[in-house]
């Protein structure tokens, strides 16, 4: 989670002027908001998170103490293989994210039947994206999702039409566990070869190689 400050410089004569930061690491914006508040020239120091929430700098402490160890920074690659001959999906997700200090990463895939085109599995694939991070007890947190299908990604967005009633129950089911999470999601395209290690998994699922892992990266 990244956050903006804001906050009011004080002139001679009772004169004051708004500020405002970039978005910030929250450590950086503590101790930018502590310097500025010695400075004695600060005043009404306020921090936001990406989805418009707002603390003071005695708040904005106690916030970061408390999620030290929540899960946040998510960034969400996913990917669906789909089999005609069997009607079956490969699933693929791949989550980076932060605890404290670390960065981890989730690899992990799942293979399902009564699919019917490759598109219903890139939802799929989404949705199962989802569900690992309910099981994370990841909540009320912005989240980028990654993926090569703008078909999909267009669609979750509102840019594009869906007329598929298929299609559209999974929009429906995407949508719901998002309000669910209290999820601020984010959509971004990529190409095939940024979305490798997802595609990677969607078909070991498809070969019957069932992942799953998390590993802290350096």
């Amino acid at each position: 989670m990244k956050y903006k400050m804001e906050w009011n410089y004080k002139l001679k004569g009772n004169q004051k002027i708004l500020f405002s930061s970039d978005f910030l690491e929250g450590e950086t914006a503590i101790q930018a908001g502590e310097e500025l508040e010695k400075s004695g020239k600060a005043i009404d120091i306020t921090f936001y998170d990406e989805i418009g929430t707002s603390w003071n700098l005695k708040e904005m402490k106690k916030l970061l103490t408390e999620i030290e160890d929540d899960p946040h920074d998510l960034l969400v690659y996913f990917d669906g293989g789909f089999q005609k001959e069997t009607n079956k999906a490969g699933l693929g997700a791949v989550i980076f994210f932060r605890q404290g200090k670390k960065k981890y990463r989730v690899r992990a895939n799942q293979l399902i039947g009564e699919m019917d085109t490759n598109n219903e599995a890139e939802y799929a694939a989404l949705y199962f994206a989802l569900s690992i991070l309910e099981e994370m007890d990841v909540r009320n947190l912005p989240c980028e999702f990654r993926g090569d299908s703008a078909v999909v990604l267009k669609q979750l967005e509102g840019e594009w039409p869906c007329y598929e009633e298929v299609l559209n129950r999974w929009l429906d089911r995407i949508e719901a566990k998002l309000r669910q999470l209290g999820l601020e999601p984010k959509y971004s395209p990529i190409n095939r070869n940024e979305n490798k290690e997802a595609d990677k998994l969607a078909s070991q699922a498809l070969e019957g190689k069932e992942i799953f892992g998390r590993t802290q990266l350096l």
